[in-house]
């Protein structure tokens, strides 16, 4: 069997432990111990995302500096992410409206028992909210250092720095080719790294899922069957459209792409995290035919500005909360919310639960009761699989579509 193979075996078999540990102790040990053991079996997967954070932030600048000066100039750069740019606000504005449609049409919030609240979790994550405003904004999106973007994994302040530092190096010329040299082999080391992190996964993977089910149990999906289905119900639709579009502009590569990112999607998928997979995904793009430039240069980009599935669970997410309360907010107000949307979302962190920070800000805007979010994150977690597995097939699609666009793509 092959070494990537047997990593999706023991993935599969890490979930299926953690499911039946998680709901061992939830059936058989008090609520205390339940939250003792849940805190310790996370600390599993902290470790495997901590050594995933600690190789994204040097291999998304080694990266991007790399393709941009593989690019070779800079009416290059700017075709490549003109290109870029323009299916991932496509995306985004898809994904938001699909969002929008589901809940006029379904009406989840009605579905939701006020009864099942989480107040304990909003609270920290309300701690974590700032009111929006376009100062915040800018600061959120240009870095005041480089080390604190790094140190603090910001993604989109990394990339805004990396594209100074890639068009610089690209107009200076000759000069610069020792440090991008420097960076090429750098960046060949830390995808090196990748390869013995993603050993942790199976750990990470059982601990997340044995942690939610020990605390949440499987009665859960009983409480919210409804909201749940029609999220999935979206999820299926989003997929769809993306993989329809994906199929016009790949044809018959699109299956061989589904393949190579299996392994990315369920680690992902099970351990609701876009950055746990960022190097890998990096990696076997470039295995599917994706020039390294164009891989290096779309990939980050996408990360800060093309996550799918979280755009659409945002406004899902959102207006289902006002519909629990019995908020009536009529189209117009709506478009705005998705609008604002349009740019909160961007550059949120890949991590898990990342986006309810932005939904939780959101809902005060709109006077929307903010403690709202303790309704929906009992079943936010497995919410949180879904839309992040569909980060990874955006992502992935953006970038394979942009090489075709490019004539980047090898058979």
């Amino acid at each position: 069997m092959k070494k990537s193979n047997r990593l999706t075996l023991y993935i599969l078999i890490a979930m299926a432990l953690g499911i039946i540990t998680g709901y061992l102790l939830h059936e058989n040990a008090s609520v205390e111990t339940q939250a003792k053991y849940a805190t310790n079996l996370k600390l599993l997967t902290t470790i495997f995302l901590r050594l995933v954070q600690m190789i994204i932030a040097p291999l998304v600048f080694c990266t991007l500096v790399v393709g941009i000066a593989k690019l070779g100039d800079l009416k290059s750069v700017g075709r490549v992410g003109g290109k870029a740019l323009l299916w991932f606000v496509s995306a985004s504005l898809f994904s938001l409206l699909l969002g929008m449609v589901l809940v006029n049409v379904f009406h989840p919030g009605t579905a939701i028992d006020l009864s099942n609240a989480d107040t304990a979790g909003a609270k920290d994550l309300i701690g974590k909210t700032q009111e929006f405003s376009l100062q915040k904004f800018v600061e959120h999106v240009f870095p005041r250092s480089v080390f604190e973007a790094m140190s603090n994994n910001e993604i989109l302040q990394l990339v805004i720095f990396s594209i100074f530092f890639g068009v610089a190096a690209t107009a200076i010329g000759d000069f610069a080719r020792p440090v991008i040299k420097a960076l090429d082999a750098a960046s060949h080391i830390i995808l090196k790294m990748v390869n013995y992190v993603m050993n942790f996964a199976p750990l990470g993977v059982f601990g997340a899922i044995a942690a939610v089910i020990a605390t949440k149990g499987l009665g859960v999906f009983t409480f919210y069957s409804y909201y749940l289905l029609y999220f999935i119900i979206g999820i299926f639709l989003l997929w769809a459209a993306l993989l329809g579009v994906g199929f016009l502009i790949l044809r018959h590569r699109v299956p061989a792409l589904l393949r190579r990112i299996a392994q990315p999607l369920l680690i992902a998928f099970s351990t609701t995290s876009s950055e746990a997979v960022f190097p890998k995904l990096t990696e076997e793009l470039e295995r599917f035919g994706c020039k390294d430039k164009v891989v290096a240069f779309v990939l980050p980009l996408g990360y800060s500005f093309n996550l799918d599935g979280s755009m659409m669970y945002m406004t899902f997410a959102s207006l289902a909360i006002a519909q629990a309360y019995g908020i009536h907010m009529d189209i117009g107000t709506q478009l705005t919310m998705l609008l604002v949307l349009m740019l909160t979302s961007k550059g949120i962190a890949g991590v898990p639960r990342a986006s309810l920070v932005v939904v939780t800000a959101t809902c005060a805007m709109f006077k929307i009761p903010p403690e709202g979010i303790a309704l929906i994150l009992p079943i936010d977690h497995f919410c949180d699989m879904f839309r992040t597995g569909t980060n990874v097939l955006g992502n992935a699609l953006a970038t394979s579509v942009v090489s075709k666009w490019e004539n980047a793509l090898d058979d």
